[in-house]
């Protein structure tokens, strides 16, 4: 769990590549509704977003706060069930670092059946590695990408990107 809220900084580097004209977006562990709101900024309306957040608290102010936006009271792993198609992106500010590989697998594999083809997982980091362990981008065929570390994040961070191996 982050010590505050991510920065504007990090939020946006996470959606700066995503297009509006492209598709629509998951966001995964919504929390605060920083990541959502960069997101509005870079041009996307409330309905292109399906929020995940499983915390009550968060899922209330998210509710209140994008009221036209699909907010969805379930785990990560429950992706599939965003009423969503020609999605984009997944972008994550889940723990990925303290999960078993197993709920890492099981949540980038919903991801990635939920994605249109070329679609890309975004996800933050306070690690210094990438937060998807290797024998789980192994698994699933995934390339990874260090897209750039934000400094002025407390506590600084990363940003990767992960897409399916083109074979």
């Amino acid at each position: 769990m982050a010590i505050a809220p991510s920065s504007r900084a990090l939020c946006d580097k996470m959606v700066e590549r995503l297009r509006p004209n492209f598709g629509n977006v998951i966001e995964l562990g919504a929390g605060t509704g920083k990541i959502t709101e960069s997101l509005l900024v870079h041009g996307f309306n409330q309905n292109q977003l399906a929020l995940f957040e499983i915390n009550d608290y968060f899922y209330i102010h998210l509710r209140n706060s994008f009221p036209k936006s699909h907010v969805i009271k379930s785990s990560a792993e429950n992706l599939r069930t965003a009423p969503l198609l020609n999605v984009q992106a997944v972008v994550s500010g889940l723990p990925f670092l303290g999960m078993k590989k197993k709920l890492q697998e099981n949540i980038l594999s919903e991801a990635f059946k939920k994605l249109k083809s070329g679609g890309v997982f975004i996800q933050y980091t306070y690690g210094l590695k990438p937060p998807v362990a290797r024998s789980v981008r192994q698994n699933l065929g995934l390339s990874t990408k260090l897209i750039a570390p934000v400094l002025n994040n407390l506590p600084p961070a990363r940003v990767y990107e992960f897409r399916k191996t083109i074979i």
